[in-house]
């Protein structure tokens, strides 16, 4: 005889008693002891009232707040009201849609928020709709073609909004962020399993080199991404920017952490081969005008006090350009205000730029003369490319040579810095490969007659081999990225397809499901660290089985 551990009412509520103790103990921190309860409060953000172990949950966050419908109000004469955007978007509304791409950095934040505010609709990210389910969001976010992003929206999008990072601020940003030193936080992980092949551990001068490697990669990267959605999805190699196969296309997408000469365009490419015709990617077919953006967008100046507000009313005018969502933005006398209510007065979700130590981005990291010139090179590549031909006489173009000629200035300023000693490499800083070398070889023996003895050619094998280490653990966040997004749409259709007696312990799992995902965010923005993000999704997850068990199990009494 067969019977289920929960057969009435009242042993469903002991269970529930059970798993908020466990969340008591476990979760004692605010941000999930308050996510879960939903009773956390808005109160706006102050650099000099932020407390570190007390993180602010914005009312963008808030569980009761998302369920509100809500859109900033017009108060006449220039002035309004921000208001929090509806979260719950109607099913039954035809929006125009837009996709805000970006290479990875805070900007597409900066960027939808005020479409948020204007519009009163939220936005969704790309990995939300390819784990979570198509919803009708008029707003999209995300990185693609960049291996952060994944083109998760289906044919959802109508047009497409570029936004532009500073190149040097976004290095800084990305890696900062998504590893926060990560190294540090997984290695005790990885040392743990019982395939570990590298002999020793990876020291921190190994890291540094691997992640210095992998900007000047990365930097190549920032113009592929930007040539990307300018010319409509033309397929280019990351590196040399020459015109691709779609296999070639291919195996970047799918093998984004191989090195350089793991993807070097020859090996795709024979001589005798027939020259290689322009082919798109059939993705941007899905777009209703295709991938080419309608505007291009700016954080650095929306951040800025004089030029921010121009910059707001460039993304109004973006969304204005179809009624489907126009009928819904702000009237054009209050465009300023919501700029404001945003910036100035750090009304909504908070940001990256907002993120404790941010205005000292430049100061805490400095770049080494082959790096910045890197960097010089590939801006002088697109502002030439921009400049010229079939583009000088497009906007957007015109527009992009604008941002990216004001980046190149601030790069070649820090480099004048550098060069006058103004600023001091440490060996934090990104020193790029060569740089580093030097300084590597500079504290060494030095012995003219044995520049590099069978034992030193030996060492630096095994070097190569520790420097594996960091490409495999960046696959490795991938996939559990991938798996984590994989796992919160399971726990959602569960919640889904349950009913009954056991509604209760349904609505806890659908809030530790929502728990995970406002996790993910703080750490996106920056409030949060990856250690700490990795604790609280650990212990998400302990509370989530312990949930599971209590609503599923089936024991045998015999």
């Amino acid at each position: 005889m067969k019977r289920k551990l929960i057969t009435n009412g009242l042993k469903g509520s002991i269970i529930l008693l059970g798993i908020s103790a466990v969340i008591k103990d476990e979760l004692s921190g605010p941000l999930l002891y308050q996510t879960l309860r939903g009773n956390t409060n808005y109160a706006p953000y102050s650099s000099t009232t932020y407390i570190a172990n007390k993180i602010y949950i914005p009312q963008s966050l808030d569980v009761d707040s998302a369920r509100r419908l809500s859109t900033s109000i017009n108060l006449g004469d220039g002035l309004c009201k921000w208001m929090p955007p509806t979260y719950d978007v109607p099913e039954d509304v035809d929006f125009q849609k837009t996709f805000v791409a970006g290479f990875p950095s805070g900007d597409k934040r900066m960027a939808f928020l005020q479409m948020e505010a204007l519009a009163g609709f939220s936005a969704k990210d790309e990995w939300d709709f390819a784990y979570m389910g198509m919803t009708n969001h008029p707003f999209i976010k995300g990185n693609y073609p960049h291996h952060e992003g994944i083109w998760g929206w289906g044919d959802a999008a109508d047009q497409t909004i570029l936004t532009v990072p500073n190149i040097r601020r976004s290095m800084v940003e990305y890696h900062d962020i998504v590893w926060d030193l990560g190294y540090a936080t997984t290695w005790e992980e990885s040392t743990a399993r019982k395939s570990f092949l590298y002999g020793e551990k990876p020291g921190y001068d190994d890291y540094y080199e691997w992640r210095d490697s992998r900007v000047m990669d990365e930097v190549r990267w920032y113009g592929w991404y930007i040539d990307y959605w300018m010319e409509g999805g033309l397929l280019r190699d990351i590196f040399t920017h020459k015109l691709i196969t779609k296999d070639h296309w291919d195996d970047l997408m799918t093998k984004f952490a191989h090195t350089r000469e793991e993807l070097d365009f020859d090996l795709y490419v024979k001589e005798g081969d027939a020259p290689i015709e322009p082919a798109f990617d059939p993705k941007c077919d899905l777009i209703t005008n295709g991938c080419e953006p309608v505007a291009i967008i700016s954080a650095d100046k929306l951040r800025d006090y004089d030029e921010g507000p121009a910059e707001t009313a460039a993304i109004a005018e973006a969304l204005m350009n179809d009624a489907r969502t126009g009928k819904y933005v702000i009237a054009q006398e209050a465009w300023d205000c919501i700029w404001e209510e945003l910036i100035q007065h750090k009304k909504g979700p908070i940001t990256i730029a907002l993120r404790p130590g941010y205005e000292d981005i430049y100061e805490g990291y400095n770049f080494s003369f082959d790096m910045l010139y890197a960097m010089i090179e590939e801006l002088n590549r697109l502002i030439n490319k921009y400049s010229n031909g079939e583009w000088n006489t497009k906007p957007t173009a015109i527009r992009l040579v604008e941002i990216l000629t004001e980046h190149r200035t601030a790069v070649e300023k820090e480099l004048e810095e550098i060069h006058t000693g103004q600023r001091k490499l440490k060996k934090k800083d990104f020193l790029g490969p060569d740089q580093r070398e030097t300084q590597r070889k500079l504290k060494q023996p030095q012995d003219a007659e044995t520049a590099m003895t069978d034992v030193d050619a030996a060492t630096e094998s095994k070097r190569k081999i520790r420097m594996r280490y960091f490409t495999e653990l960046e696959q490795k966040l991938h996939r559990d990225k991938r798996s984590e997004m994989k796992q919160l749409a399971e726990m959602r259709e569960e919640a889904a397809k349950s009913s009954g007696e056991i509604s209760t312990n349904i609505n806890l799992l659908q809030a530790l499901s929502d728990a995970l995902v406002q996790v993910r965010i703080l750490q996106d923005t920056g409030i949060i660290d990856q250690e700490t993000a990795l604790r609280l999704v650990k212990r998400i997850r302990s509370v989530t089985m312990d949930a599971k068990v209590g609503l599923m199990k089936v024991p045998e009494e015999r």
